[in-house]
């Protein structure tokens, strides 16, 4: 085996099992909530999440791609790293007062019994508001686990990944069993304990926010790239799904919208697993200081084993689709197995899109990145909105499978055609 295959394997079984500790985390929480809500109630927390999202958007500045590649660019040089630390943390806490002030207006203002269905005004405000620590808490394992990665501190990146992951199942169980918490509560607050845990572990690495504050240096102005590219498709995705949802719910009724939602979760599993695989191996490794012919030895053979793994999975998935939503949902949700296959074909080409994106991301090739991510998300909504009139129910499925296939043609042009360092 070659040091580059061998060298793979390790990254790619290292990842691979953090990988399938949050997958096993995703799966039992999402069992339960479909054990314990029927389908509409199942699209309400979908909708909940979303907005969620937003507030994480929004209050990291979506940085976490930011704190892995200027962390790993900036690694053997203890000052710089401590100031680019500042320059994130100054960013982050500014955006963060600004999101929960943002959100105690929206909790108080907004029209949550259109947003949020079936709900009581007074719980889905209580949610909201339980959401402002939980948030919090989500942004912490997010940066300590990214700092991790750009470090190259894989055990401590993964041991974080997995207590985290521990600790949100056995919350989400506690709640839901013991019923002290609303369910949209219970999501919201999922990741304060773990929290804690994340800051223990990243401080043993000297990420310590007692000696960051104490830098010299103050450094801003790398991160506004990475909050552009980060908060674009985080802040675009929830508005495009809901979109999607109020179509199909329009259109086919609730429980269809929770059908839906199922499918859709289908394809976070998937790509929650391939972005975290792919993060650890593309994104510290990218430099705008490579030359061409160094940067496609590297990446061309990555890309074509990330799409050969892809495409097994989804194989998989595609022939053991009944199996597949029965474990992850319930019966009430079998309808969603007669519209996995276009789903799972956009999956496969999402799996390539992202890995090509990851290299405008490292490369902070901000107009190019935002371009395309408008573009494919204008598409996906119009898609959705036009596919439902075209082919029913499996429009937005039909949209997602098409965005997504151009948008992987459409990346790997642009990164073809990007500008190398001169070996």
């Amino acid at each position: 085996m070659k040091p580059s295959d061998l060298k793979f394997a390790k990254l790619f079984a290292g990842s691979g099992a953090v990988t399938l500790v949050n997958a096993i985390r995703a799966f039992a929480i999402n069992k339960l909530l479909a054990i314990f809500l029927p389908p509409a109630a199942f699209a309400c927390v979908g909708q909940f999440l979303n907005l969620m999202s937003i507030g994480t958007a929004t209050s990291s500045l979506a940085l976490q791609n930011g704190w892995t590649a200027l962390t790993a660019q900036n690694k053997n040089s203890k000052e710089k790293l401590l100031g680019i630390w500042r320059g994130g943390l100054r960013l982050t806490t500014f955006a963060s007062l600004f999101t929960f002030v943002a959100a105690l207006l929206f909790c108080f203002m907004a029209p949550l019994d259109t947003l949020l269905p079936g709900i009581p005004t007074r719980l889905a405000q209580a949610a909201i508001l339980f959401a402002l620590p939980g948030i919090f808490a989500t942004n912490i394992i997010t940066i300590t686990a990214a700092v991790m990665n750009g470090l190259d501190e894989n055990r401590k990146w993964a041991t974080i990944n997995i207590a985290s992951s521990i600790w949100q199942v056995l919350w989400v169980a506690f709640f839901l069993f013991t019923g002290r918490l609303s369910v949209l509560s219970i999501i919201a607050t999922q990741s304060i304990v773990a929290a804690f845990f994340a800051i223990r572990i990243a401080s043993q690495a000297g990420f310590s926010v007692k000696h960051i504050w104490k830098a010299a240096l103050d450094t801003r102005r790398p991160w506004l790239s990475y909050a552009l590219m980060g908060l674009v498709p985080m802040a675009l995705t929830p508005v495009v799904l809901t979109v999607m949802r109020l179509t199909v719910a329009s259109n086919f009724g609730n429980d269809a919208a929770g059908i839906w939602q199922s499918i859709w979760k289908v394809s976070d599993f998937l790509f929650m697993a391939m972005s975290a695989i792919l993060t650890v191996i593309i994104l510290p490794k990218v430099s705008p200081k490579m030359s061409r012919t160094d940067f496609f030895g590297m990446f061309h053979p990555v890309w074509l084993r990330v799409m050969g793994i892809s495409l097994v999975m989804i194989a998989t998935l595609y022939f053991g689709r009944s199996l597949l939503v029965q474990v992850l949902f319930s019966s009430a949700y079998m309808g969603a197995v007669d519209y996995l296959p276009l789903q799972l074909v956009g999956d496969f080409f999402r799996a390539g899109g992202y890995a090509l994106a990851l290299v405008l991301i490292a490369r902070a090739e901000t107009v190019k990145f935002i371009t395309v991510e408008i573009c494919s998300e204008i598409f996906l909504s119009v898609g959705t909105l036009v596919g439902v009139k075209l082919v029913d129910f499996n429009g937005p499925m039909l949209a997602y499978a098409t965005e997504n296939f151009l948008y992987l043609v459409t990346l790997y042009i642009l990164v073809r055609r990007l500008k190398w360092n001169t070996p």
